[in-house]
């Protein structure tokens, strides 16, 4: 707002210092041939220079104003922000810019969001690949860790087999070597 102000300030003091100006001008060069009547049209015309000075004011400062706002929404992220002025000058041809500069933004910008959850879509996907190939190779690896234990403890008792096999043979020679001897003295 203060913006706005500071515009129609900016466009309508010049045209009213000018308005006053030239009414001074004409006082001054007939000073002395002037009418008490003269002084009220010419007072009346600077009454007018001054409400024409900042209808003018208006005029231009407004668009400008809209545009303003509209501008500052569009760069807070409001990309849905659009200006329609029918003013069929400068101004409108400005607005429409504007309001395709707008357009291709919130295109852009939903283009990038579309992009973007079809990349997550993706990323989840290959991500859930991995983990079910994980989980196979976990559980696959787990099966041949229990495959592996079996073997070990099979081989344990067959190691325990052998030894006691061995055991018992190392006994059976000693009674054979015994029953040998045994024959020999007999």
């Amino acid at each position: 707002m203060r913006t706005s102000k500071k515009l129609l300030f900016k466009i309508s003091f010049p045209i009213i210092i000018i308005g006053i100006f030239v009414i001074a001008i004409f006082t001054a060069l007939n000073y002395e041939k002037l009418s008490v009547e003269i002084y009220a049209i010419f007072a009346l015309v600077a009454v007018f220079v001054f409400l024409f000075g900042f209808a003018v004011g208006q005029r231009f400062s407004s668009p400008v104003r809209q545009l303003l706002e509209k501008a500052e929404k569009l760069s807070q992220g409001e990309l849905n922000s659009r200006i329609y002025l029918g003013t069929k000058d400068e101004f409108e041809d400005l607005a429409k810019a504007f309001n395709k500069i707008a357009e291709e933004l919130e295109t852009s910008h939903k283009t990038a969001e579309t992009a973007g959850d079809v990349a997550d879509v993706k990323i989840r996907a290959k991500t859930q690949e991995l983990e079910e190939e994980i989980n196979n190779l976990e559980r696959k690896v787990k099966n041949r860790a229990q495959e592996i234990q079996e073997i070990i403890g099979e081989s344990e008792k067959l190691q325990e087999l052998a030894e006691s096999r061995a055991a018992e043979i190392v006994k059976l020679k000693k009674e054979l070597q015994g029953l040998g001897e045994k024959s020999k003295k007999i």
